[in-house]
């Protein structure tokens, strides 16, 4: 028999065994001796009250055992000899894109700018310590994309369950931890990352897939509405038949290479703000209502978000027990970007806090208008911090009251802070915005306001600026028929699981459109 359940158990009893299967066996109505094996469905903390507990679904097996395989497993074949579909980077929407081309019997050719996972380890070693940074090979370039060196937190808002549960299971097919198929807030961690992505590239060069490093698309060539050539580092590959773009939303110079082509795109809003920083116990003691965590809970984390003059201030991408890191991908501009390691052990809580970008805020004399706004923007900051990707920051109370910091508190940015009035620096209407939901976030979380916070300019890499225009049902190009754009970078994802739904999605309907 096989039977759901919803639980509420107290957190401190979640890691005991024993007393979980006595909650299951109560909750389950049947009696001590009867055997069964559980699966946890869904799991979510609810810190509201003085004792803390865990939300638990629960789908009980009682007298048979748990299937032992699922639905959504990725499935190998051999394809090196099939119809060939060439994919324009490595990050989770195309990685995914090639997976599921496999399981559609298609040759995924991968083409990735950077480099592997572990070369591209090197490279962001130089760039904070040494303030040297590699335009192809950085936090958002390289295998695995901007997710594998920021964080792999996997949440997403999409209702599409069985897409979402492929991803997750075949993140848990390739190293992942388990615990992601039901966690609420999941989260793998940039020290777990590097050996999943390797081992997906792995599996798909096992297929007779083919994955190429340090290729960058420089050029394509159109004739009657399809691609025919497309040219990586300036070496070209003839009879292109489909061409999925999945190249995330920093990649600048494919926006101005498809402009160039009068290849239809057009601006689109987006957000961008800065990263504030708290010590982690801050945010512990204001949402456990506690004075030191206790071990069996995970360091606490938040979400906040308030209208200010019709326009949306939020946080984005908050990173307990973790590191603000530097996400620049060109030279003379600035982005910080925040992760965490799977442990979540570091003394610092850091979160994105981002003021939303309307059309009206830039120039809309061409498509690349809000790229051309952001990236001011970002070179403004890079000025400001003195070069060497020195971030300009505050003290996040004098951030609000509008005073230069004449010092700065401990920051886990390791190239460095600078104490810089963040009013010269960003748009008046972003660092008003900021400022008004900062003093309100500070009545939702006690101490939210600590002088002990910083705020670190800019982050600015929410999501894309540009979109690359698709048709809705065919997921092709509105113009080039055989090009796919797929994911954050043409607008249409934000974050490591919609992108790679996104090239589930891609996949089955090229493999749909060929059929017809």
């Amino acid at each position: 028999m096989i039977k759901e359940v919803q639980i509420q158990i107290p957190a401190f009893d979640f890691n005991n065994e024993k007393k979980l299967n006595q909650y299951l066996h109560s909750f389950l109505g049947i009696n001590k001796h009867q055997s069964f094996e559980f699966e946890i469905l869904k799991k979510s903390l609810d810190a509201r009250s003085k004792t803390i507990f865990y939300n638990l679904k629960i789908r009980a097996y009682i007298d048979e055992p748990l299937p032992i395989e699922s639905d959504y497993q990725f499935r190998p074949q051999l394809v090196s000899n099939n119809e060939e579909v060439h994919i324009i980077g490595a990050g989770p929407a195309g990685l995914f894109c090639a997976l599921q081309c496999i399981m559609n019997g298609l040759k995924p050719v991968i083409f990735e700018r950077g480099k592997d996972v572990r070369e591209r380890r090197r490279d962001l070693a130089i760039l904070n310590k040494e303030g040297i940074l590699n335009t192809e090979s950085n936090y958002c370039f390289g295998e695995g994309g901007a997710g594998t060196y920021s964080d792999g937190k996997l949440y997403t808002r999409s209702n599409k369950r069985g897409k979402l549960q492929t991803v997750l299971e075949w993140f848990v097919q390739f190293g992942a931890e388990s615990n992601i198929r039901y966690d609420a807030h999941p989260h793998i961690g940039t020290n777990k990352l590097p050996h999943i992505i390797t081992a997906m590239r792995e599996q798909i060069l096992a297929c007779g897939g083919e994955v190429h490093f340090s290729q960058r698309l420089t050029d394509i060539e159109i004739k009657s509405n399809q691609i025919q050539r497309i040219t990586l580092n300036h070496h070209t590959k003839e009879n292109v038949k489909n061409v999925v773009l999945a190249t995330g939303h920093s990649a600048g110079d494919i926006y101005q290479l498809l402009y160039k082509k009068n290849i239809f795109i057009e601006s689109k809003p987006f957000a961008l703000g800065v990263r504030v920083e708290h010590p982690q116990e801050i945010i512990d003691q204001a949402q456990y209502k506690c004075v030191t965590r206790p071990e069996y809970l995970p360091p606490a984390s938040y979400s906040l978000v308030e209208q200010v003059n019709d326009r949306g201030v939020f946080s984005f991408c908050m990173c307990p027990g973790g590191i603000i890191a530097p996400a620049s991908t060109q030279e003379n501009q600035l982005v910080v970007n925040g992760w965490s390691p799977s442990k979540r052990n570091n003394p610092y809580a850091n979160s994105g806090m981002v003021v939303s970008i309307k059309e009206n805020d830039f120039s809309n004399e061409t498509p690349l208008g809000a790229f051309n706004f952001q990236k001011e923007i970002e070179e403004k900051s890079f000025i400001a911090g003195g070069g060497k990707y020195v971030a300009p920051a505050m003290r996040l109370n004098d951030f609000v009251n509008h005073q230069f910091s004449n010092t700065l508190p401990k920051c886990s940015y390791l190239p460095g802070v600078k104490s810089v009035p963040l009013y010269e620096v960003l748009p008046d209407f972003v660092y008003q915005g900021l400022q008004k939901a900062f003093y309100s976030f500070g009545k939702k979380i006690k101490g939210f306001n600590s002088n002990d916070a910083i705020v670190v300019a800019t982050e600015s890499r929410t999501s894309s600026p540009i979109r690359i225009t698709r048709h809705a049902e065919s997921l092709q190009h509105v113009q080039i028929q055989n090009l796919y754009p797929c994911a954050e970078g043409a607008g249409y994802a934000g974050g490591i699981v919609s992108a790679a739904m996104d090239g589930i999605n891609i996949a089955e309907k090229l493999l749909e459109n060929r059929n017809q």
